[in-house]
């Protein structure tokens, strides 16, 4: 009878002691989940630009601010690293024509063609892992490709990468515009005439070159958009980053296309979003720039310096970039590319970029990954003069004497006409 008792008496205290700790639990505050610790340290209201470095970041700012009152433009976000460091970080003028929602550093945007260079280092990070080869026949992983004479079974994935399929440039582009399935496409590429040997030439492609975003998922069994997530974006801290249309509309803040020398926005098109290797990545300027870092080396554990080298060595001469840099050869002399990226003689120094296009949209990123500096630059109109930026940038960096690459103090005709160059081979326009 006494051993119950005491055993009542502890099942009760037990209870008590139990709703004890419940209640305290319920007054004590709940700690907030804590956000995953920032890869790169950010630029704090200006801070970082006002330490001392090659680029003058106020004579930047000012100049990007004249620029974005041409009438041609809508909005712009700019980003500059120097010495392995997010120096600058900066939005320009309106997500929307007449709209007053300004872009931001976490304004996204498409990256058009710089998809490519993403789509290169899953390849090859891939490659890395042992998983596949650089050097064997595309057609091993890439089974919707077709190519003339079978050529398909001689190309390599470095060729498919590097543009040396042997097909004339921007193959099948005008049907994928039309609407046209892109595996389908690439089956009709069998169709067509080489214009030389798989690997001896160098032709700019679009939907051959999504054999890659096939070769990802083939490799993986996982879909292309979800491996870039896991292998690239999460790891990196890219929070704005990702693939297709509905993620670009469903951003908290995103830049609408714009065309036309009086801009005016449009309905997106999806057709180069249906390749993404070639054309689908979205983001903001910080993931830009958080993504020209990790090409400089300064996240080995995401992209290991094998990877790097293999994307970034130059593997075939490309004189036609070199001639649409023209106004420009004063700095660019030479330009050869890599896999989905281009390699330039930047008056004596190696630098890596792209440029991207796609209608409404330009994107662009340069750098020099031996001292870790360089520009990326976002914009949402037709206008070509946002190029001039990484000159005018790169030039400081290198104390190289001031040339005016961005024309803010040419005189122009009030009714001049501001004429686009010529495309860029850099993606759908």
């Amino acid at each position: 009878m006494v051993l119950r008792r005491i055993a009542a008496s502890v099942l009760i205290l037990v209870v008590l002691a139990g709703l004890l700790w419940v209640a305290l639990g319920r007054m004590l505050p709940v700690p907030a989940p804590q956000a995953p610790p920032q890869r790169f340290v950010m630029p704090v209201a200006g801070e970082a630009a006002r330490q001392p470095g090659s680029v003058d970041y106020a004579r930047i700012d000012s100049r990007l601010q004249r620029l974005v009152q041409d009438p041609a433009m809508v909005g712009m976000a700019v980003a500059i690293v120097e010495n392995g460091q997010i120096r600058f970080l900066k939005g320009y003028g309106v997500t929307q024509a007449g709209g007053r929602e300004a872009v931001t550093p976490d304004t996204a945007f498409r990256w058009a063609s710089l998809s490519k260079g993403v789509a290169a280092d899953a390849v090859a990070s891939l490659a890395n892992d042992g998983r596949l080869s650089l050097d064997e026949p595309v057609a091993t992983h890439a089974a919707s490709l077709h190519l003339p004479d079978g050529s398909e079974h001689v190309a390599t994935v470095a060729n498919l990468l590097s543009h040396q399929l042997g097909l004339f440039g921007h193959a099948q582009d005008s049907k994928l515009e039309d609407g046209m399935d892109p595996r389908f496409l690439r089956g009709t590429l069998a169709g067509l005439h080489n214009i030389c040997a798989p690997g001896t030439c160098h032709a700019y492609q679009n939907v051959a070159y999504d054999a890659a975003s096939e070769i990802v998922e083939r490799v993986t069994g996982e879909p292309y958009g979800q491996v870039l997530h896991d292998r690239f974006f999460a790891p990196l801290g890219m929070t704005g980053a990702s693939t297709g249309r509905a993620a670009l509309m469903a951003s908290h803040s995103w830049a609408r296309p714009h065309a036309g020398a009086h801009p005016r926005t449009f309905e997106i098109s999806d057709a180069y979003y249906r390749i993404p290797a070639a054309g689908g990545v979205n983001g903001s300027i910080k993931d830009l720039a958080i993504w020209m870092m990790a090409q400089m080396g300064l996240a080995p554990d995401v992209l290991p310096r094998p990877v790097l080298a293999a994307v970034q060595a130059p593997r075939v001469n490309t004189p036609g970039e070199t001639g649409r840099r023209r106004k420009f050869r004063e700095r660019t002399h030479s330009t050869q590319y890599g896999l989905g990226w281009r390699n330039i003689d930047y008056a004596g120094h190696r630098v890596i970029g792209h440029h991207g296009g796609v209608r409404g949209y330009h994107s662009m990123i340069m750098f020099d990954p031996a001292i870790r500096s360089g520009v990326v630059v976002l914009w949402n109109s037709s206008s070509p003069r946002p190029v001039g930026i990484e000159y005018e940038v790169m030039d400081m960096v290198y104390h190289l004497p001031f040339r005016d690459w961005l024309e803010l103090d040419k005189a122009r005709a009030p009714t001049e006409p501001l004429i686009p160059e010529p495309p860029q081979n850099e993606g759908g326009n």
